[in-house]
């Protein structure tokens, strides 16, 4: 606890100096539009905003209330430079915490530079990347974790991600953590209490409530840690590699799921010879699709590198649509094709497997019923669609979204995955010291790095180093 202290207390000491400015950034994006938002932060947003602001009402900013909105002109001693909106936020009632302006101005790129040239020039400094949402953090307006996840709203390009940015900005798993953690808190200070009296053999802490304590903590830890697969996935994508023979129709089906000619088609065996990819959300799910080169035997040295690409990707993706071509199979190629199916299955069996029977357009079904006997495939023709809507909810039934779906908490942060694995190292020692019946003091050690580990994630423990390294990933006038 002492630890966590001296954090708090050297973080506030660094940081006091850093915070005290004003600071000003572009907080759209760059460049011309309709209007554009200057914001500044800092004890003198409001003082130095007045100064270079006549409203049409007459009134100063300085007599405005918090989450007000005036209407007037920014100007440079006699110049005007612009019609503004200007809205005042004041402390604590704030993104920062501190006070906060927000200008409304048209979306000139000269207006913007010209503006904050102006306020540069009265005393406000450009904000650092992610410098609003640090002062957010250190004025205890939100978390490190939500703080994290500030930045992962802003970079959703799909529905999964952003319900899962959402969920954690408004503070779905640091209050998990907190529940947690007091829980463990209260019966660490017990634990610390008797060391105190170690002298007079005394326990304040219930041993049986303890072990029941912490039999909930590991579920909670091992669940937490579980969502990561999915969290991750349905936050970056889900890597689906579609492979095949050469002319199995690969390229022709990424170009239909995409509705783009994004791979080149031909009748040529061996036209892909490199791995192309791109993405696309199915009902707020992103799945990154990666059209391979075709898998056979060949003399051709650039081909054979493609061919080695392809189980390189195989091997890096969560999903595989293996294609076949109807017209390859006959009572010949029959069991040849199944045991290259039953290959693949043994070869990636850790991988979910969908396997795709195209250019059924140019076959008697009827012909593939004996094949498909017990293989489950998808028929479809990728040249006219055919089936393809099929697929693609076979690939949203694989999608792990159960989690997503309940509500539950989902973890997609590396960082956050870590340090809870570590916790749950120390949960465990912890555990394992109880039956042993080891001493206090001991179980305080273990006790203190599960605390440890649990503060790194939500800020009670950080580093300037950890610090600078999150919000550096942070665009400037977020």
């Amino acid at each position: 606890m002492l630890s966590i202290f001296i954090s708090l207390f050297l973080r506030s000491i660094h940081w006091n100096m850093f915070i005290n400015d004003t600071i000003i950034a572009l907080a759209t994006a760059a460049g011309s539009s309709a209007i554009a938002v200057i914001r500044l932060s800092g004890s003198n947003a409001i003082t130095i905003t007045d100064k270079n602001f006549i409203s049409k009402s007459g009134k100063s900013l300085k007599q405005k209330g918090t989450h007000t909105i005036t209407l007037g002109h920014i100007v440079d001693g006699e110049r005007y430079i612009d019609e503004v909106l200007v809205s005042v936020f004041r402390n604590p009632k704030s993104y920062t915490g501190e006070d906060t302006v927000e200008i409304s101005c048209h979306g000139s790129s000269y207006i913007q530079s010209e503006i904050i040239r102006l306020f540069l020039s009265k005393g406000c400094r450009v904000a650092r990347a992610g410098e609003f949402t640090l002062r957010s953090f250190l004025n205890a307006k939100l978390d490190l974790s939500q703080a994290e996840a500030v930045a992962d709203l802003i970079a959703s390009d799909n529905k999964a991600a952003h319900q899962l940015a959402m969920q954690q900005m408004r503070g779905g798993f640091s209050n998990d953590l907190k529940s947690l953690r007091a829980e463990l808190v209260n019966f660490a200070s017990l634990i610390e209490l008797e060391l105190d009296f170690s002298e007079e053999d005394v326990e304040f802490a219930d041993r049986n409530k303890f072990n029941s304590l912490l039999d909930e903590i590991v579920q909670t830890l091992k669940k937490l840690i579980d969502s990561f697969a999915s969290g991750s996935v349905l936050k970056d994508g889900i890597p689906t590699a579609i492979v095949g023979a050469p002319n199995a129709g690969k390229s022709t089906l990424l170009n239909t799921l995409l509705n783009d000619e994004k791979a080149i088609v031909s009748h040529i065996a061996g036209t892909t010879r490199d791995a192309i990819e791109d993405e696309l959300s199915i009902e707020g799910i992103k799945f990154r699709f990666i059209d391979t080169a075709g898998i056979r035997t060949t003399e051709d040295m650039v081909e054979n590198i493609g061919i080695k690409k392809t189980f390189e990707k195989m091997s890096q993706a969560q999903a595989i649509l293996y294609i076949i071509d109807a017209n390859e199979i006959s009572p010949n190629t029959t069991k040849e094709i199944q045991n290259r199916i039953k290959q693949i299955n043994v070869e990636y069996k850790d991988k979910k497997i969908i396997l795709i029977i195209n250019k059924i357009d140019q076959v008697n079904p009827e012909n593939l019923i004996d094949f498909c006997k017990d293989l489950d495939p998808i028929m479809l023709s990728a040249k006219s669609g055919k089936g393809v809507e099929i697929l693609q909810k076979r690939l949203l039934g694989m999608a792990n979204t159960g989690l997503l779906n309940s509500g539950d908490t989902v973890i997609t942060n590396v960082r956050h995955y870590e340090a809870l694995t570590k916790a749950l190292i120390e949960i465990q020692n912890v555990q394992t010291g109880l039956e042993s019946q080891i001493p206090g003091d001991l179980l305080a050690i273990d006790i203190r790095q599960a605390l440890y580990h649990i503060g790194e994630i939500t800020g009670e423990i950080t580093s300037d180093d950890l610090l600078g390294n999150i919000f550096s990933n942070f665009c400037i006038g977020k």
